[in-house]
Formats: C-alpha cells, structure tokens, sequence
C-alpha cells in the first residue's frame, strides 16, 4: 500500500470535518469503511494475455473487450514498450447525491456558501401533487483505489492520471443541472428520441440489462432506470430513490463523456490511455451501492433493476443520501510485471 496516499486523504478528513453542516449526512468512509464496504470480489476476472484469472463465475465482461495477448505502447523518450494485455474491474469513482447543495458527504464536510433554500433538492413525494419529482446535487469524486494500493497499476493501466481521491466536479456550478431546457439545449440530440418508436426501444434496453448487456446503441435509454434525457438532476413520478439516483448516475457520465472529462477504457484503443467516447459505453460500468447500506457481495450492471439489488438496503425511517462507487472496465497495455511501477 502507499500510505502518503491513505495519510493525506486521512489528514484532509480531519480538516475539513469540524466544518460539517448539521444538515449534512456524514458518510465515514475515509475509515475501516474504506476497506470493509468495497466489494473486492468485484475487480474479477483479472485477465493477462487472455487467461482468466480469480472465479470463473465472475467472467462478466464488455463485449468491446480486448482479445489481444500482447500488446506495446509509446513510452516517455517515444520508444515502443512492449507489454501484456491487462484488464480487470477498477473501483475508479465515487459519486454522491445530496439534497443540501454544498454537502460533501464523502469528506465529511460542507462548502462553504453553497447551502442556497432555493437550490435544495428533494427525494420526491407521492401525492400526486404538480411538485410530485426528485432532484439530487452530486458530487464526483475520483477513487482510484488499486492506484492507491499499486495493485495490477503498472506500465500502461493509469487511463486518466489520476492517482488520489480527489473532487472532480460538483453540480452546484454546473447550470445545466437544473434547468431541463438549458439540458437540452446542450444535448440537442434528445429531440431525435423524444418519440414513441425510441421509448418502445427502451423495452429492448431493459431486457438485456439484467444481463449485463444494455444496449450501447440505444444510447438514451437507460435500461430499466428509465430514459437517459435530458441530463439534468429532475426526475418525474419518482418510484425509489435508488432508481432515481441510479438513473441520474447515467445521466451524469452521460453529461461527462459528451464533455470529454471521461474517457473510454474498453478495447484495443484503450491499451495505452483512454479516449474520448462521446456517447455513454454502457457496458463500461457497473456499480456498488456505498450508502447507506453497502454491497460488498456483488456489483450490478447499467440499467439493472433495483429489485434485483436494492433490496433492505435503505435503512428504514431515515432517507438517507445514496452514495456509489462506480467501477469500469479497464483494457490496458502492461509494461511491466503486475504491481509494478
């Protein structure tokens, strides 16, 4: 493990929490937590050169996956580095929704300032009432956890440079998160699925999503979440919060690939470093519920109906904020022996 990376995300908590809202949940993730709620089960199958490594049971891949053995990247002084084809399941993010804008949850505190009455969301009511729709700030943070403990990390497998826990983006700056019509008029390719023909579609989405094959070319469906647009922090007639924040996590690295702050990591184009993918790779991620209550036995897949892995994950009479841990897929060229730097 490299602790100065465990120190300074230890020494940052401390500093910021006598700052916390009361309003703001904590999530006391930067503790035991870090290592008791991660679903380490969930980064199998390993792969080197082919060879599935770790339960057999777990061979859940993208279809876009790589098929090479071998591989070679351009390496600092422009000379060719010849490796082997590396892929796994890394823990790469975490995002979390907050009804009280300015919350960060994850490091215990509040943004000072960002606490604004006109701008805080809701779970949602069941009324019948016109006000009958959630709406969740998120806050996403990077997490690359093998990074952080140098496991499976050498040569060619840090896609995007990121090495820390860090803050990459929060809603509270961003207008067009709550605001649908500036949403669309961003993502202008909505009106082309605002029909009954691309809604039907979704039914297909669905289907395949349960296992673990949504349909990357139905790119606005988002399996059984419901429709991917417009990609903003609203959502109508919620049923559950899962499913409403579940929903809005695709949303949101939808939002995030179109603007080139995610990359691609699937693939024989990905051996070297990630790329720009415009439109959501839907194969590329599943997800582990962190809050409230972890899953630490199994992963679910894009569009995955919450039925499936919801269940009893809510603690009752207190509506909790959910937190994810999002994982992708990684397709990487490694240079050199596994661990390595």
């Amino acid at each position: 493990m490299k602790t100065r990376y465990v120190f300074r995300i230890a020494a940052l908590a401390l500093m910021l929490a006598p700052a916390a809202d009361a309003k703001c949940e904590k999530s006391d993730l930067i503790s035991p937590a870090l290592f008791t709620d991660i679903c380490w089960d969930c980064i199998f199958p390993l792969v080197v050169a082919q060879v599935p490594l770790g339960d057999s049971s777990s061979s859940w891949r993208p279809s876009g996956a790589s098929g090479r053995y071998l591989c070679s990247c351009q390496g600092p002084e422009g000379i060719a580095m010849p490796g082997v084809v590396t892929s796994f399941w890394e823990p790469a993010r975490i995002i979390e929704f907050v009804t009280e804008p300015g919350c960060l949850s994850l490091l215990n505190t509040s943004l000072s300032g960002a606490s604004d009455p006109v701008r805080r969301g809701a779970h949602g009511r069941r009324d019948g009432s016109e006000g009958d729709r959630a709406f969740f700030h998120y806050h996403f943070y990077s997490f690359p956890l093998l990074e952080m403990l140098s496991l499976f990390t050498g040569g060619m497998c840090n896609s995007d440079g990121y090495h820390d826990l860090d803050l990459m983006y929060f809603s509270e700056l961003d207008p067009t998160w709550n605001d649908d019509v500036l949403a669309f008029f961003v993502n202008p390719e909505a009106a082309l699925t605002a029909n009954p023909q691309a809604a039907a579609a979704c039914g297909a989405d669905a289907v395949s999503s349960q296992s673990h094959r949504p349909v990357d070319s139905l790119f606005w469906c988002a399996g059984s979440w419901g429709r991917l647009y417009p990609l903003s922090g609203y959502v109508n007639m919620p049923v559950s919060t899962f499913k409403t924040t579940s929903l809005l996590s695709a949303r949101v690295l939808a939002a995030l690939h179109r603007r080139g702050l995610a990359k691609a990591t699937v693939g024989d184009g990905a051996l070297c470093r990630g790329h720009i993918e415009p439109f959501l790779p839907k194969q590329q991620y599943r997800f582990t519920l962190l809050r409230p209550v972890p899953e630490t036995e199994r992963a679910h897949g894009m569009g995955e109906s919450t039925l499936r892995w919801a269940g009893g994950r809510m603690i009752p009479a207190v509506r909790e904020n959910p937190m994810y841990l999002i994982w992708r897929w990684r397709d990487c060229c490694n240079t050199v022996s596994l661990g390595g730097r």
